[in-house]
Parts: C-alpha cells; sequence; structure tokens
C-alpha cells in the first residue's frame, strides 16, 4: 500500500529520486503512466508495480475496444506507458513526454494513493490540495458513512 506525501526535484535530465519506502514496494520494474481522468486540474503521472498495473489493463481490456472512445483510450494510455527501474542512486527516468503531460519541470511531489503513486507539479499539487471545501462536502460525509468509515 503506498501512503505518503514526498517532495523532490526533477534533475537536469528528467530523473528523480524514489523514496525507499515507494521503491521497496515497487519492485524491480514498475510502468509509470499518464492519468486516466483527464482533468486539467488533476493531471499526473501514475506509477504503478507490475501486480497493479497487470490489474488495472485487465479493467481496460473488460472495458473493451468496441466503440471510437474506448479505442481512443486505448491509444492514449497504452501510448503513453513507461516500463521502468530505479538505478544504484534510487533514481528514476521520466520521458519528456510524460514529463510535458503532467507538467513536470521542476518541484515535484510523490504522493501515495493506495495502489499507485501519483507525481505531480508541486505548485499543482498545493493549489490542488488548498480547497478545503471539498471535505465540507455533505454528499462525500454520506458516501463515508455509507461505507462505515
Amino acid at each position: 500500500m503506498f501512503f505518503g506525501e514526498f517532495h523532490h526535484s526533477l534533475d537536469e535530465k528528467g530523473r528523480i529520486i524514489m523514496p525507499t519506502k515507494y521503491r521497496n514496494q515497487l519492485g524491480e520494474t514498475f510502468f509509470i503512466t499518464i492519468d486516466l481522468w483527464g482533468q486539467e486540474e488533476e493531471k499526473c503521472l501514475c506509477v504503478y508495480p507490475e501486480k497493479s498495473f497487470r490489474e488495472l489493463t485487465g479493467k481496460l481490456r473488460a472495458i473493451g475496444t468496441s466503440d471510437v472512445e474506448n479505442r481512443k483510450l486505448y491509444r492514449k494510455f497504452y501510448s503513453h506507458v513507461q516500463d521502468t527501474a530505479t538505478d544504484k542512486q534510487g533514481r528514476v527516468m521520466i520521458d519528456q513526454e510524460l514529463r510535458r503531460h503532467a507538467g513536470l519541470e521542476k518541484d515535484i511531489v510523490l504522493a501515495g494513493q493506495d495502489d499507485h503513486i501519483e507525481i505531480w507539479d508541486r505548485e499543482k499539487w498545493e493549489a490542488y490540495n488548498s480547497d478545503d471545501e471539498f471535505f465540507k462536502s455533505s454528499k462525500l460525509a454520506e458516501e463515508l458513512r455509507a461505507s462505515g468509515i
């Protein structure tokens, strides 16, 4: 399970240090890709260990490619997948196209999200999390109560 928040910087080659806490869970090979939500205010990258990535791809297969929108999703998602590993110093190179998609330039945040990690531009992350109105939502409170939380 991935949780917590880590602040790092991209180096001049587009590499980040993967926190040891996350590295140990990611395994030898893992996957970095674009987010599936497509919302401008949520643009980030997602890092999946192999098991979680395989589960995600199984769910995408279940959706199928019978219509144009699904095929477009498949093409966009799978053409932006980077299979990778950390180097001996615990760094990982992030492809330039993936960095551009998420607006990653220098300061970044790695945020645990249960079965995966998100990589955000630090300013976007801070702006996204500055809205406390979300936690005041009665809909959210009802959903949490219904779930027994």
